[in-house]
Parts: structure tokens; sequence; C-alpha cells
């Protein structure tokens, strides 16, 4: 196994922390993750010496745009992009989706049919509904199987044949279940009868390398936030739809993609912290990501070392998940409400939530708060999600998000103040 966790862990500042003696222990990842000490070094490089808006002639804002375009192409390379000019930053994903999905409604008339998922978060779920209701479309929804978790490709191509579907927004992972979906057969589908396709990668783009070009998807949004970045929100398009969409701007903004796109004055120093962790990703890649480079040998450069970085991330994580959900399995009253067969975890990340017959998910979330343990519960914005499997009224699943920097000893630790919660 490549990750050397212990090198890992000295990257970053809050891993040391300490409250009243008790180490903290960061399992509320699917939520937002710690950063590295180069995003740290780079936003305040930018705040000291670039600090200055778009497009001036003098030195510093010369300086601060040669950052925003580096940091353009450092997630073109993360998400193998043909072009940095198909990456567009915002403050976050959900912001991005509401902005793009009006430029979307643009193309779209009333009456037509757009597809949306049980599975996803309401980010990828809200800003279609919301236009729907404007524009009068109609929605279809795609729900998911109860026992296994993951989406029926049947049922899809039977949502999908009779080429109504204008739009499929779904989602790449599962904030609440942990699923990774079949993106690239969903989109092909969706393809056949010229459907475009808007995919949620917020929960996959921490846990494994992402190939836009691959998937053929035509939009794809993530978070620089839920991958040790700063609070950003990136949006992947496609560059003859990004050009052919009309943005909502004001008059003297750029004409065409992303400018056209970042409304206003962006936050300069959170794409500079977001090229920091593109560095640190490249610094993972190279030290620790040899043995994967070979699965990318269409790759050279950064974006070789950040795809088998992902790589060598995903095989650590799925020791995690077998850890942790091994131990989950193992305590009386617990469901696991998620893909929990050993042999199927390449088709899951290590977002893992959970249920406990009659306990209340606030109360465990309290109790593993009191030990430093920090996890999330409720419906953590996967309404639908939560509605399917019957869980609202009873406080939504409890939620453990291990990501790369943590350790077994740490699912331990969080296991065993468990078994004292009920």
């Amino acid at each position: 196994m490549a990750i050397n966790v212990k090198k890992i862990r000295e990257q970053f500042p809050a891993l040391s922390l300490t409250d009243e003696g008790k180490a903290r222990i960061y399992l509320d990842n699917p939520g937002g993750t710690q950063v590295p000490r180069q995003v740290l070094d780079r936003m305040e490089r930018y705040l000291v010496h670039t600090n200055a808006n778009h497009g001036g002639p003098f030195r510093t804002s010369v300086e601060s745009d040669h950052v925003l375009e580096e940091a353009h192409q450092g997630m073109a390379d993360l998400l193998n992009a043909e072009s940095a000019d198909e990456i567009v930053f915002g403050p976050n994903m959900t912001t991005l989706t509401f902005a793009v999905s009006r430029s979307i409604g643009r193309l779209l008339s009333r009456g037509d049919v757009i597809l949306l998922t049980r599975m996803d978060h309401d980010g990828n779920i809200g800003p279609w509904l919301h236009l729907a209701e404007d524009l009068g479309l109609k929605v279809r929804w795609m729900s998911f199987d109860l026992e296994t978790y993951e989406y029926d490709l049947a049922e899809a191509a039977d949502l999908l044949k009779d080429g109504a579907v204008k739009l499929a927004a779904i989602n790449y992972a599962s904030n609440c279940l942990g699923t990774i979906n079949n993106v690239k057969a969903i989109t092909e589908l969706a393809h056949q009868s010229d459907a475009m396709v808007f995919v949620d990668a917020v929960q996959y783009v921490p846990h494994g390398p992402t190939d836009v070009q691959d998937l053929d998807c035509d939009f794809l949004v993530c978070s620089p936030y839920k991958f040790f970045g700063p609070h950003q929100g990136v949006l992947w398009g496609k560059s003859e739809l990004l050009e052919k969409l009309e943005a909502y701007k004001v008059r003297p903004a750029d004409d065409n993609a992303p400018g056209k796109f970042e409304t206003g004055t962006q936050l300069h120093e959170g794409q500079a912290g977001t090229l920091g962790v593109l560095e640190y990703l490249q610094w993972i890649g190279e030290t620790m990501g040899s043995e994967y480079q070979g699965y990318f040998p269409e790759f050279s450069g950064r974006r070789m070392s950040l795809h088998a970085a992902m790589l060598a991330v995903q095989e650590y994580e799925q020791t995690l998940s077998r850890r942790l959900i091994d131990g989950l399995r193992s305590l009386a009253g617990v469901v696991v409400r998620g893909i929990s067969n050993q042999n199927d975890f390449s088709r899951r990340v290590p977002t893992v939530s959970f249920t406990v017959k009659n306990q209340n998910p606030e109360e465990i979330a309290l109790k593993l708060a009191e030990e430093n343990i920090f996890i999330w519960h409720g419906h953590n914005y996967a309404l639908e999600a939560i509605r399917m499997m019957e869980l609202e009224e009873s406080g939504g699943v409890v939620r453990i998000g291990p990501v790369h920097y943590n350790t077994v000893e740490e699912i331990d630790c969080a296991l065993e103040v468990l078994k004292t919660c009920w």
C-alpha cells in the first residue's frame, strides 16, 4: 500500500490539535475536510503578494491573474478536462448549479422532461425543481434499490428510452449511502436520446481519480473544500456547451467561458488555495503513487501525478471502509445504510451512514462529540434518500466519513465509543 499516513498527517496542522488533552478525530469529512500546509501557504502568499482585482496592467493584478490561470489549469488536470477554459470557479457547488441551471433553462421549453434522482444531495435536486416550477418542466425520478443501495440501470434505461428527457441530473457518489454510481453507463443511455447530463461529483472527487472525458458527461461539479482545499466550488462543462449557454452576468463582463460564468469578483485567495491542494495531491502522486502511474499511460506531468495520487488514496480508503463497516456490523442493533459486502467496496466511498434500533442519531453524534470525535447526523441534505428509507421522522442517520488522512486507530477509537452509546 503506497499511502504513508504518518507523512500525510504531518502536512495537516489541524490534525495535531487537542482540546483539554483530547486529540481531535475528524470523521466529519463528507461535510468538509481539513487543509494541508500547501493550501495555507498559497492563500497567505496570495493575500500578501498578489492581492488585486482582475485585469489590471500593474504588477499585483498581473500576478493575481497568473495564479487564477494556474488554478484553472490545475483543476483541468485533476478532472482531465481538455482545456482550462472549461473550468468555472464559484463560491460552492450549489450556487454554481443554481446559476448554470438558469442558463441551461434557456435551452428548455414548457413541457420538457428532466430526470432527477432519489440518491443525490439536494444541491443537485433543489435547483432543478425550482427550474421545473419556473418553466413548467416535467420531472421524472430515478430511485435506488433499498437492498443494494444502487441504481438499477434497467430502470434508468426505461426512464430514458422514449427520448423525452432533455437533462439528467445525477450523482457520482452518494453523500449518504456512499455508493459510487455507474455515471458513464447512465450518461451513455442519456446521450442516446440527446439528453444533457449534469453530474454532482462532490462526494466522489475526494476519493478517486476523475476523468470527465472518459465519463463523457456534459457538466460536472465538485467542491475543493471537500478535497482538502478552501471553500470553493468548481464546475466543468464541455466547451461547446459553455459557449452556447447564455450567462447571467453584468454587461462589461467577459463574453466567453469561463469568465462569463464567474460573476463579480471571485474569491481569488480561494482559487490560490485550490492550487495549493493540487500541489499537495501532486506531491502524493510523486512520492507515494509511483506504482499507480502505469494505470494512466495517456497522461504525463502533473495530470498523471494527480490521477496516480487519487488511485493510491482510493486503495488506502478501502482499508478504512473495511475496518469501519466490519466494526459497525458487530454492534447490536446497527443497520449500515449502504454497500457493506467487502467484495463490493470498489463501488463505494468510505462515507458510511447507519442507524441503530431505538436510538436517536443526534444523541449518538453528541456522545461522540463529547470524546472529541467529529461526525454528522440527520439528513445531511440527502433528503430524498432519507425519505426513501423512511428515516426522516426518526432523525435520519449517523454518518461517519473518513478520508485518507484518517487512521485505522481513529476508526477503532470511534467504534469503542460507539459501544458505550446504547
